[in-house]
């Protein structure tokens, strides 16, 4: 049984930084794609950076630039780097994986089917 565990949230001030961790069991990322998402509360889940299993990423324009997506296969663990961070991105934000499917699809952001439960980054002004 694939499972996901985020870590790393927090509270940071306008223009810092966090990095997010994504703890993968059960599931050997070797095909796929894997990706971070956020949602806040009272707007939809948006996705906020992709990774194929081969390494190529994609990103939204909102997050472009500031945030970067990587994956250590080594120990499992999938991550965000998060810079330059501004209120707009508060939210919750959840990892997850599609493990099949097609690389146009998932890098864009579709066929996510196995989710983690999330971990909270609040960003004051």
């Amino acid at each position: 049984q694939v499972q996901l565990a985020e870590s790393g949230g927090g509270s940071v001030q306008t223009g810092g930084s966090l990095r997010l961790s994504c703890t993968i069991s059960g599931y050997t990322f070797t095909s796929g794609c894997m990706g971070w998402f956020r949602q806040a509360p009272g707007r939809e889940r948006e996705g906020v950076g992709f990774i194929a299993s081969y390494g190529v990423t994609n990103y939204p324009d909102s997050v472009k630039g500031r945030f970067t997506i990587s994956k250590d296969n080594a120990n499992n663990i999938l991550y965000l780097q998060m810079n330059s961070l501004k209120p707009e991105d508060t939210a919750m934000y959840y990892c997850a994986a599609a493990s099949t499917g097609v690389y146009i699809a998932c890098l864009a952001g579709r066929g996510f089917n196995v989710w983690g439960q999330g971990t909270q980054v609040t960003v004051s002004s």
